[in-house]
C-alpha cells in the first residue's frame, strides 16, 4: 500500500503575519501534488567553471589558429651555405636567446635562413636513395662515421648502474665525461692544421649534441645542435655540398644508431616531449630526410607505415621506417593511441606533402620554440647578427 502522501503547506496568508520588508520567502511546490510548500528551496547549482584541459582531446578537432598557420606557411627552401675566409675569429658560442623576439630576430636573420636552408638542402640530398646506395666517401665523412662508432662502443665499456629510478641512469654521466674530455682530440682528427683553432667554436656543439649529463635527458634540442654542428663544419668547408648524402645516410644515420642506444641503456629521459601528441619522444630530422627518400617511391605511401612486413623488411633503407618501427618497439597499445599525429601523417596522400610538412613543422615546432632554442649557441660561425 502506498504511503500517505503529507507534507507542510505555506501558512494561511489570512492568519499569518505580513512578510518583512527586508526578507523575501521563496515558494516551491511538492513535487506530487503541485501544492506550495513551507520547504526551503534547493540551494542553486553553479555552473560548471571555465578551465582550458592540459591536453585537448585528440579526435576530430578544429584546427587551431596555431596548426593552421603551420599549413599557410611556405615551404622553407634551400640554401648553399656561405663558407668562410681567412682571416679567421672563431669564439666560444654563448646563449643569445631568451625571449619570442629573440626568435623572432634569429629566424629572420641570415644566420637562421642558412641553417634551416642547409637542413632542407640535407633532406633534398637523400630524396629518392636508399641508404645504402653506394657513392664516394669523403676521408672526413669516414672519420666522422669511426668518431660516432667510438661513442657507441664507450656505451658497451660503461655498463648502466643498478639503481630504482626508471628514467635517467647515472652511469649516462660517465659517458658524457669522457666525451667531453675527448672532444678536442676527436675533432683534431679530421680537422685541417689552418682551422684547429676552431675547436673552442663547434665542440660545445658537438658536446651538446648527446644529450644533458645533469638531467640526463635528451630531445630536439640536442639532435638540433648535431645539425649545427655539421653545419659549422658546412662553414668551414670541411663538408662539402658534395658530402651532403653521405652526411645523411651515413654519418647521421650513425648518429641515429648511437643515440638510440644511449636512450634503451641509459634511459634517458625525453627533453620537453609533447607526449602522444608530439611526433617523437625524442627526435624530429630522421622524419624529414626519411620522408624525403620515399618520394615518388612506387610502391610505398605514406599508409604503408601500418604494415608489418614493410617494416621488417626496408626499415634498414628508410629512415621514416626505422623510426616507425623503433617507436612501435618502445611503445605498447595501439599506434593511434600512443602515436596519433604520426598515425594521422599517415593519411597523407603522398610523401612529397609530408616531407613539406614536416619541414614546416621543424621550422614552427623546433626552431621557433624559446624552451628548445634557448640553449642555441651562437658565435663565429652562426652569429647573432
Amino acid at each position: 500500500m502506498e504511503p500517505q502522501h503529507q507534507h507542510d503547506h505555506c501558512p494561511n496568508p489570512e492568519t499569518s503575519p505580513p512578510p518583512s520588508t527586508t526578507t523575501t520567502t521563496s515558494v516551491t511546490c511538492c513535487a506530487k501534488c503541485g501544492g506550495p510548500t513551507a520547504f526551503a528551496p534547493p540551494p542553486e547549482i553553479s555552473p560548471p567553471p571555465n578551465y582550458r584541459p592540459i591536453r585537448a582531446p585528440a579526435i576530430n578537432l578544429p584546427p587551431n589558429n596555431h596548426s593552421q598557420a603551420i599549413i599557410l606557411a611556405p615551404v622553407p627552401q634551400s640554401q648553399k651555405v656561405p663558407t668562410i675566409s681567412p682571416p679567421f675569429h672563431f669564439q666560444i658560442p654563448s646563449k643569445r636567446i631568451h625571449s619570442p623576439d629573440d626568435i623572432r630576430h634569429f629566424i629572420d636573420s641570415d644566420s637562421g635562413k642558412n641553417f634551416l636552408g642547409f637542413v632542407v638542402a640535407l633532406s633534398e640530398s637523400i630524396r629518392g636513395h636508399k641508404i645504402s646506395d653506394a657513392f664516394l666517401q669523403s676521408h672526413t665523412i669516414n672519420t666522422i662515421i669511426s668518431i660516432i662508432a667510438e661513442l657507441i662502443q664507450w656505451v658497451d665499456e660503461i655498463p648502466p648502474a643498478q639503481q630504482s629510478a626508471r628514467y635517467g641512469n647515472v652511469a649516462y654521466r660517465t659517458w658524457h665525461s669522457r666525451l667531453v674530455e675527448s672532444s678536442e682530440s676527436l675533432m683534431l682528427r679530421f680537422l685541417p692544421n689552418e682551422l684547429q683553432a676552431s675547436t673552442a667554436e663547434i665542440v660545445p656543439y658537438f658536446t651538446d649534441s648527446f644529450g644533458n649529463s645533469s638531467r640526463i635527458d635528451y630531445g630536439t634540442g640536442h639532435e638540433t645542435n648535431f645539425a649545427a654542428w655539421l653545419y659549422c663544419l658546412a662553414r668551414m668547408g670541411v663538408v662539402k655540398e658534395e658530402d651532403y648524402q653521405a652526411v645523411v645516410s651515413r654519418v647521421f644515420v650513425k648518429y641515429l644508431e648511437l643515440m638510440r642506444k644511449l636512450q634503451l641503456v641509459y634511459c634517458l629521459e625525453p627533453a620537453g616531449s609533447h607526449g602522444v601528441w608530439g611526433l617523437d619522444d625524442y627526435h624530429f630530422l630522421p622524419f624529414i630526410f626519411g620522408s624525403s627518400q620515399l618520394i615518388d617511391h612506387k610502391y610505398m605511401k605514406p599508409k604503408s607505415i601500418h604494415n608489418q612486413d614493410i617494416l621488417d623488411n626496408f626499415s634498414n633503407e628508410f629512415m621514416y621506417l626505422s623510426c616507425i618501427a623503433f617507436v612501435k618497439k618502445v611503445k605498447k597499445g595501439l599506434f593511434a593511441e600512443h602515436s596519433p599525429l604520426l598515425d594521422d601523417i599517415s593519411g597523407v596522400p603522398n610523401w612529397n606533402k609530408v616531407n613539406s610538412g614536416l619541414l614546416k613543422m621543424y621550422k614552427a615546432e623546433v626552431l621557433e620554440k624559446v624552451p628548445i632554442m634557448q640553449h642555441f649557441l651562437f658565435g663565429w660561425l652562426i652569429k647573432w647578427d
